[in-house]
């Protein structure tokens, strides 16, 4: 699992984070195959495809996950802390279910973490 540091430190996958994917579109893509035709270029082209993206589990107060999805499945790569109240304006945004949900990213929240991953991490040591 990334560190935040290693992740603000990773310009490549930073760059491949898609802030517009969702948790159900992402089962739509790699889970349910050609549904998404009618979207336009938007669909899963083969076995090599992958995606990264963040969401949140309600039940994992207060993380977002970074998913790397691919056809084959989904693996976490990073967990990163955030504001309690960032949090719960996402979760209830996405609107709130019973049981463990996995939620979607709002406006503000995507914004929050744009900003520290975007921050280059400090470097304390002394040389």
């Amino acid at each position: 699992m990334l560190t935040l540091a290693q992740l603000q430190a990773n310009r490549p996958l930073l760059n491949k984070i898609d802030w517009q994917m969702t948790p159900e579109k992402a089962v739509e893509m790699y889970l349910e195959w050609g549904t998404g035709w009618v979207r336009g270029h938007d669909f899963v082209a083969g076995r090599n495809d992958e995606s990264y993206y963040f969401v949140l589990f309600d039940w994992e107060k207060p993380y977002v996950t970074l998913i790397r999805r691919t056809v084959e499945g989904a693996e976490e790569l990073a967990k990163i802390a955030v504001p309690d109240e960032l949090f719960e304006a996402a979760w209830r945004d996405d609107g709130s279910r019973p049981g463990g949900s996995v939620h979607r990213l709002n406006h503000d929240l995507k914004k929050y973490l744009e900003k520290i991953l975007h921050t280059p991490p400090v470097d304390f040591s002394i040389n």
